[in-house]
């Protein structure tokens, strides 16, 4: 008996639901029947990648081909672009094969363990690279232009939700959450609180990040930095840097003041000092002679009190 298994893959949900797996899947057991192979198993991969190998039923498939080796002589495939679209994973996965007596064969393509057939499996595997390249190239293109028209092409920062297209725009904010973002800016810049007395406050009031969770003071840091709540898009490294095509959930003065209070240049106002307004300098202003910090109390006359 010779055994062969089956691998068809899908990279999209969509896929699954339409006749792509069915006629893969179809081909390759005519292919079997044709070639007089028995099919042992069929590995069916639903809505992933081949830009990696690590993928739910390959690696299945390949547990399986350890387990039964010497049973399994075959890998069918429809082509090889379902098999593995980065070369060098193309080739440590028929390598792997292999080690384990078994030969990769494709429906659609003529490759075998000939001379000319490896010379035309290495062909193809470079082919369905190139075209992995040009589309990831032609998806940055489209998301670069994307940008450059003032659209946000990511996950939404917490505050925002992605909006539907008829709006015109590609963020709007969120009504759990906008109004938070906004005040956590404004309490902050107003320079009488510090970061955790402001993410402390928010959270009381029902701030969640979008899984619900409490923002922990690494993100909440973080968050009051990035300029997108300005409705201005900020990226260097994609040559973007312009107003965005949504409603900003934080003014610019109130952003810079931020910026300030966070790089030093405002001194923010505690609950030390806080605790103190009548002495609100008290163990911050230093003796120029003696360096040590002054301090100040009132204290009580004989019709008043005075510092």
């Amino acid at each position: 008996m010779i055994g062969a298994v089956i691998y068809v893959r899908v990279s999209t949900k969509e896929q699954t639901e339409n006749l792509s797996l069915p006629t893969q899947l179809r081909a390759c057991e005519e292919y079997c029947r044709r070639e007089g192979y028995e099919v042992v198993e069929r590995f069916r991969e639903e809505g992933e990648s081949a830009k990696t190998a690590d993928r739910t039923e390959l690696q299945k498939l390949l547990n399986f081909c350890r387990t039964r080796k010497g049973k399994v002589h075959f890998v069918i495939v429809y082509n090889l672009t379902r098999f593995a679209r980065e070369k060098y994973d193309h080739f440590a996965l028929r390598a792997l094969l292999k080690s384990l007596g078994i030969s990769l064969r494709s429906v659609t393509e003529p490759i075998d363990d000939t001379s000319t057939g490896k010379l035309m499996e290495g062909v193809l595997a470079a082919f369905a690279q190139f075209d992995n390249d040009v589309r990831s190239e032609r998806t940055r293109a489209g998301m670069r232009m994307a940008l450059e028209q003032g659209r946000w092409m990511f996950i939404p920062p917490v505050g925002y939700l992605n909006a539907p297209k008829w709006t015109g725009k590609s963020l709007m904010p969120d009504p759990d959450r906008a109004a938070l973002v906004t005040r956590a800016f404004e309490e902050f810049a107003t320079g009488r609180f510090t970061k955790e007395e402001v993410l402390d406050a928010v959270t009381r009031s029902g701030f969640r990040t979008r899984s619900g969770s409490i923002m922990n003071p690494q993100s909440f840091g973080r968050m009051l930095t990035n300029r997108l709540y300005t409705a201005f898009i900020d990226m260097p490294h994609s040559g973007v840097s312009r107003r965005g095509d949504f409603d900003p959930l934080v003014s610019d003065e109130t952003f810079y003041r931020v910026q300030a209070i966070l790089q030093g240049r405002i001194q923010v106002v505690g609950p030390h000092l806080r605790s103190r307004p009548d002495f609100p300098l008290k163990g911050l202003v230093q003796c120029a002679d003696c360096g040590r910090p002054l301090t100040a109390s009132w204290s009580k006359g004989r019709s008043e009190r005075y510092a």
